[in-house]
């Protein structure tokens, strides 16, 4: 692997990390008129539709590909964009970050991982600042959603634990398969806990059939096709930095295309969740890998 980074290569890794944090207002702006499960239920064959003429069939790894399309694809973006329809792009850009400090704790149970006092400390310092941002006072009324987006940071790590036993089965077809997997599962607790899928469908504008087209293109296709090809040239040392820009781009993202407001509570409560995270990720970048899907 290459000790220094290309200029091309440098600027492929920010256009990933730019695309990445963009998606949590894209994602917004798609809500307002899909509800959460039908969207992601679209999303997922979109992205299945894509990928699966172009990938190998993870062969005798059936059942552990299912069990992540339930935990990761439908658990885990279930319960994201559930809260993100309620709370801003920025706080979700924040609160999802937790996932680091979950799939931290995680390693250390399942793979014997050891913490240390820095990833402790990081962990601590993360956990504070999606606190400081839950303790702002225009957050009266939205636990709830915040509480999902913290779920599914959790649910994320219990993903990633999943995805990390399942070491023959490259990211691309993992992306794929748990798609195609994930899809008909969203679709089904669509019509089961939503209504009007097929006048939505109908009826969809611009916005919403770009938000579905960003998310399975741009996210996935693009964002992961760059993130895999640079991870052969870059040790995880030097790829994980970039993805601390994210939340960075998200919370930013709400800012100027979604008029959020900017506030002292969302400032300081990001700071100190992306400096824990950045304790976390340097000390251990593979903890917080993003193998699949993230966002």
């Amino acid at each position: 692997m290459s000790g220094t980074i290309a200029p091309l290569h440098l600027v492929i890794f920010l256009v990933v990390a730019l695309v990445w944090g963009l998606n949590f207002a894209v994602a917004k702006l798609g809500l307002v008129q899909l509800p959460p499960l039908l969207f992601m239920g679209l999303r997922f064959a979109l992205v299945a539709a894509i990928l699966i003429p172009f990938v190998k069939p993870p062969s005798g790894r059936w059942l552990q590909v299912v069990g992540i399309a339930v935990t990761l694809g439908l658990l885990h973006f279930a319960l994201m964009f559930s809260g993100l329809r309620v709370l801003d792009a920025a706080t979700a850009a924040i609160a999802i970050q937790l996932q680091v400090p979950f799939a931290a704790l995680l390693a250390a149970v399942f793979f014997k991982d050891k913490l240390g006092w820095r990833r402790a400390l990081g962990m601590a310092i993360a956990f504070v600042g999606v606190a400081l941002v839950a303790g702002e006072p225009r957050l009266d009324g939205q636990y709830l959603a915040l509480f999902l987006v913290i779920a599914a940071a959790c649910t994320w790590s219990i993903a990633n634990v999943q995805i990390k036993f399942l070491t023959d089965v490259d990211g691309f077809s993992l992306n794929a398969w748990m798609a195609l997997f994930a899809a008909p599962m969203l679709l089904i607790a669509s019509l089961l806990f939503e209504e009007g899928q097929v006048e939505i469908i109908l009826q969809m504008n611009w916005v919403s059939v770009f938000a579905i087209f960003y998310q399975s293109l741009l996210v996935v296709v693009f964002g992961y096709g760059c993130w895999y090809w640079l991870l052969r040239r870059y040790s995880f040392n030097q790829a994980m930095p970039f993805t601390l820009l994210v939340p960075v781009v998200g919370v930013f993202s709400g800012v100027l295309f979604l008029d959020e407001s900017l506030t002292l509570y969302l400032i300081a409560g990001g700071c100190l969740t992306v400096i824990g995270v950045a304790i976390i990720v340097l000390r251990r970048p593979k903890v917080a890998a993003p193998t699949a899907e993230r966002q």
